[in-house]
């Protein structure tokens, strides 16, 4: 008898085809957001879950679902997960990293560029029917090339962003939890690590790259925003919750701060409304993984999850080993 799987948000038909070769799947192509409760029935009697960053598969859901045996996220981040609750109850969790560094790293740098010269802006400007001649002070922005580009957490993305600093002639620096090993800041532009106070006082450029856990909530707020360069830009590709918005809005509004660029938001996608007033900020609903071969490989990612840890293999994006090693 198949294992029995729920794939909780629209993916690709070719990987529930893919998916239906192993398991009996019942999946919500639909697309409806599933509330708690609704997520609680949909995985009762499952053995597996294909879940999507959307959905927050809390201690209440896993409790709700005693037959689950893994849960496989089509993300990497995973703070949408009780990977404690996960764990105590002997279920295997994954995600998909490394497949989305590039593609991440690069839109990463789009948001820069559009943010520091203000791209977005120009364009709401000329469509207004503003741009009747030319002036040398019309919409001046920031540079790039030359710059200093602050990076914090520097993982594989952060890596990838750095390397792609070298074609600007950019000086790099960064903060981390822990220092890269020399080797790897040397590929990384030749990386500095600094503290996050001189980062923030130092850096042109500011891109934030770092998971979300209750240590990194609001990593930048009101007094990191007030160590930064009034010209400065502040890039958000990581998770919502990192970046106090409320404060950020103020300090934009203030022209505290020169520009932004946010692909997360707090409480997304209902984020704060407040940012459309600004011009001065470059928004986007999440989606600095979207392309398409990066999102075809992050689902062949989770399937490859999902199929191995029902299977009683070793999955290959396991994040509580540990789990297995008492199966």
């Amino acid at each position: 008898m198949k294992a029995r799987i729920f794939v909780t948000r629209a993916v690709f038909p070719e990987v529930l085809e893919r998916l239906s070769q192993h398991f009996e799947v019942e999946s919500n192509q639909d697309d409806d957001i599933l509330s708690a409760d609704e997520l609680k029935q949909k995985l009762r009697g499952m053995d597996g879950v294909f879940a999507t960053s959307s959905e927050r598969i809390s201690a209440d859901v896993i409790a709700a679902a005693p037959g689950l045996k893994a849960i496989c996220n089509m993300a990497v981040g995973f703070n949408n997960i009780d990977i404690e609750a996960a764990t105590c109850a002997g279920i295997m969790v994954t995600n998909t990293p490394e497949v989305l560094n590039e593609t991440t790293a690069d839109f990463a740098w789009a948001l820069l560029m559009a943010a520091a010269r203000r791209v977005s802006e120009s364009e709401h400007w000329l469509r207004a029917g503003n741009w009747t001649k030319w002036r040398y002070d019309t919409l001046l922005g920031a540079d790039v090339h030359g710059a200093t580009l602050g990076i914090i957490g520097m993982g594989r993305i952060g890596q990838a962003i750095a390397r792609r600093s070298t074609g600007f002639n950019m000086k790099v620096i960064y903060h981390n939890r822990t220092r890269l090993a020399p080797e790897l800041e040397a590929r990384a532009n030749d990386a500095q690590y600094v503290s996050k106070e001189e980062l923030l006082r130092t850096a042109d450029h500011v891109m934030l790259v770092l998971p979300y856990s209750p240590a990194t909530h609001h990593t930048i707020g009101a007094a990191e925003l007030a160590l930064m360069k009034p010209s400065a830009t502040l890039v958000n590709i990581a998770r919502g919750g990192i970046v106090d918005d409320a404060a950020l809005i103020v300090a934009l509004r203030a022209n505290r701060l020169a520009a932004a660029g946010l692909d997360v938001f707090e409480n997304e996608p209902a984020f704060d409304p407040e940012f459309l007033t600004l011009s001065n900020v470059v928004l986007t609903p999440h989606i600095a993984s979207a392309s398409e071969p990066t999102r075809r490989a992050m689902t062949d990612c989770a399937a490859d999850n999902l199929i191995a840890a029902l299977s009683g293999a070793t999955p290959p994006n396991i994040l509580n080993p540990e789990v297995q090693r008492k199966i």
